[in-house]
């Protein structure tokens, strides 16, 4: 007779308790709020119905505005991811937050109106399709120089050192890129060339449940090339052998040099490969507004969804992106008002703040356990 052993169940991981614990809490408040307002222990003049029942009456009574609003969310969740992404390959690279990434987005959406508007004003060159492909190009290039530049002049000279010396070296390259940027190009709002990049402009209504909803061609097709290129930079890093190169830069950088990895290399790839993710999200952004160094804060709005999806983490900022983007539109519009408004600009930081305090590595990110 041969003696079975069992094997005992694994154990919950922390973060699986975690999420059991919010959906316990999340049900039990659900539950006890509908068995109160059946009760009538509370009403539509109590503060807790208009805030933690009304909105989602009202959802429920007009589905249509609540997919419009979804919709927007969802549309500015996947540019912040696309923003986020920036930040995290830089974060993946080097261990240090790229605070100049914002206005990077900036400069380079800059680059594109400025060289455009000097092809067709100064030299001439009929305005159209073949003037923005050459002022895309031209900003491609300008991006590839600021990316040899910052890797010759900033990081190279602080290889090894403390991570808190490389942050300060990216504060003052956001510093010195927004005052070259003004001294180039000017303080004034430009135009996105929208037309001229061939993006689609004007809207649809799409029948939905309860009415109808409106749906920009442009919001569509900033979807679209951003979820492309978000998959196509993944697949990328994750297959290819410079993703393997920029894992092990991320691991170690004595590490990846003692096996011949060119570190200088690298950063010149990742910082390209950011700057032109920074141009394709000003142009995204700058065609829903103009295209002014405004344009720094909402490319800020990266910090919180890296901080629900994780620093180093592809998947997490796609996540992290959605979460917040459909989040502050949903609190704008039914949460909003009991406020008086305005909430969309510091929600998205409320909402990471409260992630600090249960899961501060984030959805994905790695949990940092340092043994002394």
């Amino acid at each position: 007779m041969t003696d079975v052993s069992i094997a005992p169940k694994p154990a919950l991981t922390e973060g699986q308790r975690g999420w059991l614990t919010a959906a316990a809490v999340l049900v039990v408040l659900i539950g006890g709020l509908t068995f109160a307002t059946l009760k009538g222990l509370i009403g539509p003049a109590d503060w807790t119905y208009k805030i933690l029942v009304d909105p989602f009456v009202t959802m429920w009574g007009l589905p249509d505005l609540f997919i419009q609003t979804v919709w927007e969310g969802f549309v500015a969740g996947v540019l912040y991811a696309l923003i986020a992404l920036g930040f995290v390959l830089i974060f993946k690279a080097s261990g240090v937050f790229n605070f100049a990434q914002g206005i990077m987005v900036v400069f380079a959406a800059l680059s594109l109106v400025g060289v455009y508007e000097f092809l067709t004003q100064k030299l001439g060159l009929p305005p159209g399709h073949v003037a923005a492909l050459l002022a895309t190009l031209a900003a491609v290039g300008i991006m590839l120089v600021l990316s040899i530049t910052v890797e010759r002049v900033v990081l190279r000279p602080l290889v090894n050192q403390p991570d808190i010396i490389m942050l300060m070296a990216t504060v003052g390259l956001s510093y010195f890129l927004t005052g070259f940027g003004e001294y180039v190009f000017g303080g004034n709002p430009k135009v996105m060339i929208t037309s001229e990049l061939g993006l689609p402009t004007g809207s649809s209504s799409i029948d939905v449940p309860g009415g109808r909803i409106s749906v920009q061609h442009l919001d569509v097709a900033a979807a679209v090339i951003a979820l492309a290129m978000i998959v196509i930079l993944a697949l990328f890093f994750q297959y290819t052998r410079i993703g393997r190169a920029l894992r092990a830069v991320a691991d170690s950088h004595k590490a990846a040099l003692s096996v011949g990895i060119s570190l200088n290399q690298i950063w010149v790839i990742v910082w390209f490969t950011a700057g032109i993710v920074a141009l394709v999200t000003g142009i995204m952004w700058g065609a829903r507004s103009d295209v002014s160094f405004a344009l720094e804060i909402i490319a800020l709005k990266a910090l919180p969804v890296l901080i629900l999806g994780g620093f180093t983490s592809v998947p997490g900022a796609i996540v992290g992106g959605l979460i917040i983007g459909i989040g502050e539109k949903l609190g704008e519009f039914y949460w909003g008002p009991l406020m008086g408004g305005g909430i969309e600009t510091w929600l998205a930081y409320i909402i990471a703040l409260i992630f600090l305090m249960f899961r501060p590595q984030g959805l994905f990110g790695d949990k940092i356990i340092e043994r002394i």
